[in-house]
Order: structure tokens, then C-alpha cells, then sequence
């Protein structure tokens, strides 16, 4: 990837303003900031109903974001985007326009909207902050919560524990569309984080960059380890830094040793209850994804018949 911008070099004005009322740790805060950095006071910004909404802008007349903002209902993120861009076509003014939806949004109840944009390939900047959760509304389960993991609509008891599916991939969804842009980032890989947003503001037509956000309440953890927690899901291949460019996916950050899942898991208490049963569950499912999607995509590094899957991680991985 060009190195166009990083931490040191990125720009400093914040669009998204101290004095707002995110928890403290939360991922979509730190996330959203670093985001509005790089695209610059030249944006317009929608946000459906979010925590972000909530913390962020949606509190007429009152707002934490210092450009253009609006909000419409859950489900339209795509839609509203497409709409808001047309309108600056009409008038003339190249504006960059996105949009920042979680997951609850975005896998659920805005994927329809998401992929209509993008099979039109809109001139737009759609963002997930996934926080695997529909954590405004109390921690209900999403299509991107975890295997294992606690939420009110996955309880703990003594017949079920926790989420029984696994997260769907949403990366694959999207870039599946043939997109001109396709990114995941991690607030923890903070030059990978910025060198994509930047790559994705220089493009043309619909671009997705996905962004792990770790929340402190609803994962049950310290608000002081949402860095450790963010770093770890990268460690432990959680989460997956890789970019798809014309078709083409490239890994930016692979581990020099994957660690075991359960070093990530313990740190949170939305996991506590699991047997080595379904941490072994959920770390071969880790390993396949890597052998199946992340692997080949970087030889001399594809030697997946080395990998080899148990509770305590993927060797060669």
C-alpha cells in the first residue's frame, strides 16, 4: 500500500468534537474521530439510529460534529447517501459524503440499502463500526455477534449458552459486488487505519471500510482495555486486516504467531461462560477462515497445510 499518510503525518483538526456522551473506552468514538480526521471538514456526514446518533449528532440542536449532519430512519444508510450525493452532483460541489452505520445497520436491517448502493456504485463512502451488537438498544444479538458470546436475545442458561452461529462475512458480501473499494480496520493498527480511510477518500465510487469497535459495556470488559481488546482480536484472528482492490484481496497485517483465541476471550464477560468445547469450536473456525480466505492471498505465506487447529491456536499460522 503507498504510504500516503499515517499517524505522524495524518491531519489533526477534529471534525468530531470533544464534549460528547460516549461511554468511556468506547470504540465508535475513537474510530470516528480518526475517520473525520482524514476526510476532512469537505464532508457530510449521515448516521442512522446508532449509539453513534445518540452520542454524536442527534440531539438537536445540539451536535458533536462540527460539518454537515443528518439522520434518517435504521434501515436507509445506503440510501439516504446515495440521495444526499445526487444532490451535490446537481449543484456542482464534490463533497465527500458518508455514511456511518453499525453493524445492526449494516448486517441486518440496512443490508438491503448497502447493497443497492453499491450495485450502483454510488460515488460514496459507506463505514461499519461494528460493535457486534445492537448495543443502543440494550445488547440485543446482530448478524455480526460473535460465536459463544452473551447478548439479551442470546442468554445464559442451562439449555443454551450464548450465540450458537457463527459471524456472518460481511467483507464477502460487499466486495462480492465488485466495488471500488473494500477495507477492514482496527483502531489498534492505527497507520493501516488511516492509510485506508485515505486510500478510500482518493477513490471514486462505492466504497465500504469496516472497523472493529470494541464497547466496553456491552462486552462486559474494562473501558481501560479497549486498545488491549482491539489488538487482540487482530492477534488472535478475531478480526482480519485485509483490503479488496479491483477484485483483488491483499492482507496488511498478518500475525507473526496467531494467538490463541482464549486470550482474547478472557478479558471479556460476554464470553465467561464458555466450555473448552466451544472455545475449541470457535478457534477451528478461526483457522478455516485463515486456510480458506487470508492465507492464499499472500504467497510464500500460503502454506495452510501447516496449520494446525486446536483450543490453543492455529500453528502456522
Amino acid at each position: 500500500m503507498e504510504q500516503r499518510v499515517n499517524i505522524r503525518s495524518m491531519p489533526q483538526e477534529d471534525h468530531l468534537l470533544s464534549g460528547h456522551g460516549a461511554c468511556a473506552g468506547c470504540g465508535v468514538a475513537i474510530a470516528v474521530k480518526n475517520l473525520m480526521r482524514v476526510l476532512g471538514r469537505n464532508t457530510t456526514v449521515y448516521v442512522p439510529a446508532s449509539c453513534l446518533l445518540i452520542f454524536g449528532g442527534g440531539m438537536y440542536p445540539h451536535s458533536a460534529f462540527d460539518v454537515p449532519f443528518l439522520y434518517s430512519a435504521f434501515e436507509n444508510t445506503g440510501a439516504v447517501i446515495s440521495g444526499i450525493k445526487a444532490g451535490y452532483r446537481r449543484q456542482g460541489k464534490d463533497v465527500t459524503v458518508v455514511g456511518i452505520a453499525g453493524d445492526g445497520g449494516t448486517f441486518d436491517i440496512g443490508l438491503q440499502a448497502l447493497s443497492g448502493a453499491a450495485e450502483r456504485n454510488e460515488d460514496v463512502i459507506y463505514v461499519c463500526v461494528d460493535n457486534e451488537a445492537y448495543m443502543n438498544t440494550g445488547t440485543q444479538r446482530s448478524g455480526s455477534t460473535p460465536f459463544g458470546a452473551w447478548t439479551t436475545t442470546t442468554p445464559v442458561g442451562s439449555r443454551v449458552k450464548g450465540k450458537r452461529s457463527f459471524k456472518k462475512d460481511l467483507m464477502a458480501v460487499v466486495a462480492s459486488q465488485d466495488i471500488a473499494y473494500a477495507a477492514t480496520l482496527s483502531i489498534a493498527h492505527m497507520n493501516d487505519f488511516v492509510q485506508k480511510v485515505e486510500r478510500a477518500k482518493a477513490r471514486k465510487g462505492f466504497r465500504f471500510l469496516h472497523i472493529m469497535a470494541p464497547c466496553p459495556s456491552g462486552w462486559k470488559a474494562d473501558p481501560s482495555l479497549t486498545y488491549d481488546l482491539a489488538r487482540l482480536a487482530v492477534e488472535t484472528g478475531m478480526w482480519s486486516l485485509y483490503e479488496v482492490e479491483e477484485g483483488e484481496a491483499h492482507v496488511t497485517y498478518r500475525p507473526k504467531e496467531m494467538l490463541p483465541v482464549g486470550e482474547y476471550l478472557k478479558l471479556q464477560g460476554r464470553f465467561k461462560h464458555m466450555d473448552r468445547e466451544d472455545v475449541e469450536a470457535l478457534q477451528a473456525w478461526l483457522c478455516r477462515k485463515w486456510r480458506m480466505r487470508y492465507a492464499p492471498s499472500q504467497p510464500p505465506l500460503d502454506r495452510t497445510d501447516d496449520l494446525a487447529c486446536d483450543g490453543d491456536g492455529c500453528e502456522g499460522a
